[in-house]
């Protein structure tokens, strides 16, 4: 029997309501792994569209030691000065082997933290990026592509595409079962096909 996998989200104030379901409920309902929602100081946020999240924990990387994988939804709070520092959470769980992705905004945490400098990304442009992290770790390996980017356990995506970072995310946390994500892909392509 496989040990149950638990995989953390960040949300922060303005959380992008469209860019974390298809992962979690991926997780929970075909990978049998258990969501858990965070927030910077375990308080309470409130999405774009007005819906209100209490979460089950902070940030704090002792509170979290049981974490295999972190995703940062993205939120335009990332983008100004009043952005949390979570840096300490993604570089232990990254440090300890899992998976760290972000989406949206939520890639400019995973800059702050050096992320990037080893590995492939991308985000909502390269000029956003830059513009809000100038001259972070790693902006030389920046790929300019519509789909989100995984590079061994470091996943990115723009906040336009919820769809393949949940794809890249859950190749990544579980290479045994590429071939269940590879039907979940074509499952999500027939909407387009």
């Amino acid at each position: 029997m496989t040990r149950q996998k638990s995989v953390g989200f960040v949300f922060v104030e303005g959380f992008a309501d469209w860019e974390y379901g298809l992962l979690s409920g991926s997780l929970a309902e075909w990978f049998d792994a258990r969501a858990v929602s965070l927030t910077p100081t375990g308080e309470a946020v409130t999405s774009m569209s007005g819906f209100r999240l209490t979460p089950q924990r902070g940030a704090d990387p002792a509170e979290n030691a049981d974490l295999d994988a972190i995703a940062v939804i993205g939120s335009d709070l990332w983008a100004t000065p009043r952005t949390p520092d979570i840096s300490a959470l993604l570089c232990t769980v990254e440090e300890r082997g899992g998976v760290v992705g972000g989406i949206c905004g939520g890639t400019l945490a995973l800059a702050r933290a050096g992320l990037f400098e080893d590995a492939d990304h991308t985000s909502n442009g390269r000029e956003w990026l830059l513009k809000h992290e100038p001259g972070y770790a790693g902006a030389a390996r920046y790929r300019d592509v519509p789909c989100a980017v995984a590079d061994n356990r470091i996943v990115s995506a723009p906040g336009s595409a919820p769809g393949t970072f949940a794809l890249a995310f859950l190749k990544a946390l579980y290479p045994e079962r590429a071939e269940h994500v590879a039907e979940m892909e074509r499952l999500f392509a027939r909407e387009f096909s």
